[in-house]
């Protein structure tokens, strides 16, 4: 356990091993580069003296719109370092959400990646309180301003000062580091306050169990400004493993072969993703496909031993172990011991075929308003389906309807500029509502649904849609499915297709599939889905089972406005994006009533 008070005391951990490597970067030509503990120190004062010279005062703001790379964690630990509230921002922020935010939270300084960053905040409208401009990548004209330049001379401060350091533990536990707007599913951003205790009290307790230590690697992709990934990049940090910064995500595969990391943190679409690529490149050969059914029943036969951590000992495990299991841990970079979900719901069909695969997923459960995490599955203690055991300083209760609520010292004290937003989400007596319905099992919790996001058929039922939705993923077909039929008679689902193994399958059927609304279209295509419809619906009470069904000709995506950018799909926007379609499968209330 961390003795932390501030994430200031992260920085200042972090600078204790001095010389060896704490980061590591990609250049343009494809070459790692290391960032020595000196060099990180180095660079954060230098920034932090800059914003000193503009002015930034303790509890201004900054803005910061990057990708995951080396210089957004320097630009977080300099605004903290001078007692500066930092506001994160996606990079896929419109440049109207952008405006808002940053006219919203006030901010005195943006630091943005890219050019492309900057010609959208100037598209942003009117921003009064901005005073600096800030570009990470080369800029060729005197506005904004140059980050590399910002740092100059930063070779020479990266010798410990204690005048600096003293400043760095000046900054009080109850002082706000950071204001982070929520991704939006439910309506208008709303911008989250945590202070370094919040962030610190949770860091010190989340990851005691997972025995990481200096010969760890991680990839940082998810989005820093996603608290998650901050938060594990802090206790990854604080542990002295190695943190490889990796911008895009479609640039992962080849950073898991080059780094080759230890530890695996994703949101479920990325492990969804995987399963089906790998389902996908079986299903090309009869043989492989036989194979990985083979493999996937031995592994069945010994989940238990996956789910203690065990290595099975079976002749037929180790042989399935070497022809299968291994290639999919391959596609990892081959070290990874350590294997987490979070950000969204894990469903249980996923965890399972990784733990028939040998891979045991280690799924977390929180929050923004948690600082986040509330529950996480350790080594020591793990529940296949659930999502860990409650961290020690939560505690945790469920409202009579099944909601479950939590208080502590991670659990933030109000939105900003936002008071009866904050009132509506607490208690009483200060406990924090979730939104999410869950129960403990054997002391772990599981989280079966949104509170807000049940369905009600109009017989009075109701229907958890996450759960079903989760078992059609499951299927590599099925990128993305959506559950509607509130106030219906019955239960229908929207289905977008993960086209690139549609397509596959549809070659291998004569299916043409050069335009995808025709594609969906096809009646071979439909008969399809409608298979898959009809085996998920073999596991359903009768209300719960899926009678209408229509696939959409898109892939939903962060880009397209339908997922958040932790993969969350954006049940409203959906909803209203393919009204018509919904009313269509409703039309004459075709179906039995419940």
């Amino acid at each position: 356990m961390f003795d932390l008070e501030s994430i200031n005391d992260v920085l200042l951990k972090t600078m204790s091993r001095g010389e060896r490597e704490v980061m590591r970067w990609q250049q343009p030509d494809g070459q790692w580069m290391p960032i020595m503990a000196s060099e990180l120190y180095g660079k954060v004062r230098a920034l932090a003296r800059r914003l000193e010279g503009w002015g930034v005062q303790p509890g201004d703001r900054v803005v910061l719109v990057a990708e995951n790379r080396w210089e957004w964690p320097v630009t977080d630990f300099a605004t903290l370092a001078v007692g500066a509230i930092d506001v994160p921002l996606y990079g896929t922020t419109t440049a109207e959400q952008l405006g808002y935010m940053l006219n919203d939270s006030g901010a005195k300084v943006a630091v943005l990646s890219t050019i492309d960053q900057y010609k959208k905040l100037q598209q942003a409208g009117d921003l009064p309180a901005l005073e600096h401009v800030i570009v990470m990548d080369e800029v060729t004209s005197e506005e904004p301003e140059s980050f590399k330049e910002l740092l100059d001379g930063w070779e020479a401060l990266r010798e410990r000062d204690s005048a600096f350091d003293d400043r760095l533990r000046s900054i009080g536990k109850d002082d706000l580091a950071t204001i982070i707007y929520t991704s939006g599913t439910t309506g208008q951003p709303k911008g989250v306050q945590l202070t370094h205790w919040n962030l610190a009290s949770n860091v010190n307790v989340t990851t005691d169990e997972m025995g990481f230590n200096e010969h760890d690697s991680a990839i940082s992709f998810l989005p820093l400004s996603h608290v998650t990934a901050r938060h594990l990049d802090y206790a990854f940090l604080c542990h002295g493993a190695v943190v490889a910064y990796c911008p895009k995500i479609d640039k992962l595969q080849d950073a898991l072969k080059a780094v080759r990391p230890t530890i695996f943190l994703a949101v479920p679409r990325v492990y969804e993703k995987i399963r089906q690529s790998v389902e996908s490149k079986a299903g090309l050969s009869q043989m492989k496909s036989r194979m990985l059914r083979w493999a996937l029943r031995v592994g069945e036969r010994n989940r238990k031993a996956i789910a203690e951590g065990r290595t099975p000992g079976s002749l037929l495990w180790k042989i399935a172990n070497r022809l299968v299991y291994s290639k999919v841990s391959a596609a990892f970079g081959g070290r990874v011991h350590t294997f987490s979900a979070g950000g969204a719901p894990l469903g249980h069909d996923t965890a399972g075929w990784f733990a028939d695969a040998g891979i045991r997923i280690l799924e977390g459960y929180g929050m923004t308003e948690t600082s986040p995490v509330i529950a996480v599955n350790t080594p020591k203690h793990y529940k296949l389906g659930s999502v860990g055991k409650p961290v020690p300083n939560i505690e945790v209760r469920f409202a009579a309807d099944g909601e479950l609520e939590v208080r502590g010292p991670s659990v933030f004290k109000a939105y900003w500029k936002r008071e009866k937003d904050t009132a509506e989400v607490f208690n009483e007596d200060g406990w924090f509502k979730t939104g999410d319905i869950g129960r403990l099992e054997e002391g772990f919790l599981l989280i079966t649904d949104r509170k807000k996001e049940l369905l009600k058929t109009s017989g009075g039922k109701l229907i958890a849609p996450q759960p079903i939705e989760n078992k059609l993923k499951a299927n590599g077909l099925v990128a993305h499915a959506a559950l509607v039929g509130d106030k219906r008679k019955f239960a229908s689902v929207l289905i977008s297709p993960n086209f690139q193994a549609l397509e596959g399958w549809a070659r291998s059927k004569g299916v043409a599939t050069d335009d995808h609304a025709g594609l969906v279209k096809d009646e071979r295509v439909n008969a399809e889905y409608r298979r898959i419809i009809d085996s998920v619906n073999q596991g359903l009470a009768h209300y719960e089972t899926i009678k209408k069904i229509t696939i959409v000709p898109e892939e939903w995506s962060v880009e397209g406005g339908e997922l958040t950018p932790s993969m969350k799909m954006k049940r409203r926007v959906v909803e209203e994006k393919y009204k018509t379609l919904i009313e269509g499968m409703y039309r004459g209330d075709a179906g039995k009533g419940e």
